[in-house]
This record gives structure tokens, sequence and C-alpha cells, in this order.
């Protein structure tokens, strides 16, 4: 197997936790935060890609959007440019997305599907589907070049609930400890989330946000309510609990429970689309929600499943592409979903915007310090401590 040395890392990222500045200390209802350096410094954000994003499984899309074999996709994992491939034998493998023989980009296109192989539109080097090297002008008379050493590099990855998750270092960390892991801390269990055999289910929608926002701002978000009785009515309608400020996260194993008269997780609290069979009686009429890191959401409900995915950018930019899934009778049938999605939708436009509203303070000399998590926002400040860990010298 090829494999590639990291990048070479910045200099200029802070190896020690943000403090407080002069002045009385603060009550211990209150948590410093990260100072506004680790939302705008370049550096900072190129040390996340090569420390974090780099070195992490990162989840990078569907199955289902690799149907058949020679469908292939681009995406993007901190700074390298990946190609996906379903091979003939129904496996999907990954790449970087670079010609061997003289650096081009090997696909250019987003997404497409191609018969046998996959060629360099620079000089026509051409590769089969298990990223072996089998034809290029004038090879036949180079015996000596080794097709496979001269494949393209390939890239360590795994299938699991449905989804593609690669990992570009050359050694990865363990997939069933940070990926499946998560899961457990989140849920106590991997039971709970394999009840509702989200690898089975199927893609009812898609949709994709370009948030002008650190990635950081994005997760920690996620990870409280105490904004929700703030901006988000509709989700607070559908469960009340939510505006007393502490989310589901903030619990192990703890599902936010549906008001009691709603009937579904929609818009308008009316019925959604039936139980997902292998959902538990203890998990009907129940929201739980998880967080992946680096970079994956992961909302469960009983008649759908909500995947959010990551992309950071820049410093200030991050897409966010968001699958809606249902069962495939479901989705089959054309029944409208747009109750079901359009909640999930204002929630993320309302998230998205308080994002971006907080984006343009972080260079302020007021916020040079970070601010403050009140209690039921105290689990961000594990986040920061991880991510901090990471950048850390000393880190593996």
């Amino acid at each position: 197997m090829t494999t590639l040395d990291p990048a070479p890392v910045p200099d200029t990222v802070p190896d020690a936790a943000p403090t407080a500045g002069p002045g009385p200390a603060a009550p211990s209802s209150l948590v410093p935060t990260l100072g506004g350096r680790w939302y705008t410094d370049p550096g900072i954000f190129a040390a996340e890609q090569d420390r974090i994003l780099e070195r992490s499984w990162t989840c990078v899309a569907h199955a289902g959007d690799l149907a058949a074999p020679g469908a292939y996709r681009t995406v993007t994992v901190g700074r390298e440019s990946i190609v996906l491939v379903r091979g003939r034998d129904q496996g999907i493998r990954a790449f970087f997305n670079v010609c061997r023989h003289r650096g081009a980009r090997l696909c250019v296109e987003p997404e497409g599907q191609v018969r046998r192989s996959l060629q360099c539109p620079y000089h026509a080097w051409t590769y089969d589907l298990t990223g072996t090297l089998i034809a290029a002008p004038n090879l036949t008379s180079m015996p000596d070049v080794d097709r496979v050493s001269n494949g393209l590099a390939p890239v360590a990855v795994r299938e699991w609930i449905g989804y593609v998750w690669v990992c570009v270092a050359p050694d990865p960390p363990s997939f069933e400890s940070d990926v499946i892991g998560s899961v457990i801390t989140r849920l106590g269990d991997v039971e709970s989330i394999e009840h509702y055999g989200i690898e089975g289910l199927a893609l009812g929608r898609r949709i994709s946000y370009d948030v002008a926002a650190n990635w950081k701002l994005i997760v920690e978000n996620f990870m409280e309510c105490y904004h929700c009785a703030t901006i988000h009515p509709e989700l607070t309608e559908v469960l009340p609990e939510f505006a007393d400020g502490y989310a589901a996260q903030y619990f192990v194993g703890h599902g936010a429970e549906f008001g009691e008269e709603v009937q579904g997780f929609t818009v308008d609290g009316s019925a959604g689309h039936g139980r997902i069979p292998g959902v538990a009686e203890a998990q009907d009429r129940r929201y739980y929600a998880i967080t992946i890191r680096p970079q994956v959401f992961v909302n469960l409900v009983p008649d759908h499943v909500i995947v959010h995915r990551m992309t950071p950018l820049a410093p200030d930019r991050t897409l966010v592409e968001v699958d809606w899934l249902f069962l495939p009778d479901v989705v089959a049938s054309g029944v409208d979903l747009d109750p079901s999605v359009e909640l999930f939708h204002r929630v993320n436009v309302q998230d998205f915007d308080a994002c971006e509203r907080t984006q343009p303070a972080m260079p302020s000399r007021v916020y040079a310090d970070g601010g403050s998590l009140v209690p039921s926002e105290h689990h961000i400040a594990e986040f920061h401590r991880w991510v901090q860990d990471r950048l850390a010298p000393d880190h593996p």
C-alpha cells in the first residue's frame, strides 16, 4: 500500500487552553470557551485540517450515491481530494484523486459513471476500478514500470450505517473506538442505533447548506439547546423539554420526548410515516441526537433518520450536506415527505443563521479570550479540550 507523509503543520497554534482576562474570577456556573482566534486563524485551521480532519474517520458519502459498478464521487477531506468508486465486485474503494504520473486531478467532475476504468485527462494514464495502472501511452515499451506500485494511492475506507467513511492518515485510528465509540458514549450502547436499521433506509431528500461560519461553531451549536427556546419555535413545539435549555446530548442515553399532542416529528406535529420496524418501544416518540467527531451528526426519530455531514473549507466556511432517510417503501410510494423534511430544514436554517451571526464577532478584541458556557453548555468544554488535545505538539 502506498503511504503519504502528512503535510507540515504550522507553528501558530496556541499550545494552552484559553485563560480569562484580568479581573475577578468567573463564577463556577460559567466555564470559559475557546478564544476568538480559534475560529478565524488560518494557521489554526490548517492545523485542524492536518491533525483532526486528515487523521480522523470522516463520513463522506451515502453508499447509495455509488449505486452501480463504475459510479464515482469526489469528496474533500481536509486539504485532500478523494475519489470514491464502486468496483465490479460491488465494493467501494477510495483513492487520492491524484494521477501518479504528473499529479493531475484524475476526476474533475463531482460525480459520474465510467465503464471499467478511470482515465487521467492530461496524459491518459488509465486505472482500473481497483486502482491498478492498466494503460498509458507507450506503457508496453516500459516493462520495468510496476502497474500496482504506480497505481492510485489508496485511502482507508469503511462502510457503516449505509455511509462511506474514509481516513487519509497512513495509520488510521480504530474505527470501533472513534466512530462506534462516539455512539456508545452518547447512547450507552451500540444496539440502540442498530434498532433503526439505517443501512437499510432510503434517501428521501438531501439539502446542502453553504455556511459562512467555522465548523466548530456548528458543532457547538448542535451540542446545546440553551438557544432552542429563542430560535427554534417549531422544534420546541414538538419537543417541549428543549425549551428548558438542556439538549438531549447532555444526558447519556436520553431521548427528548414528543409533546403530548404531537403525533410525529413533523413541522406541524402531524403523524409521520410509521415506526421503523426495529425501533424499540422505549425509543418510540423520542428524538436522539448524536455527535460523531469531527464532522457528523446523526438524528434518530421513530420513522426516519437525519444525517448531517460537514466539510470544513476555510476558517469561516463550512459545507453541510444533510440527508433525510426513510423506509424504502415510504420513499417509493411517493408520499409527501415535506412535513418531515421541513421541520429539521427550518432548524438547520435557524442554526446556521445563528452561527453566521456569531462568526463576524470572533475577531473582536472583546472576544479575544472567549466567552462563557452556562451549566447546560458545560459539556461543550470537553469538545474544546478534544480539539486542543489533538492540536497539541505532543499528540501522536
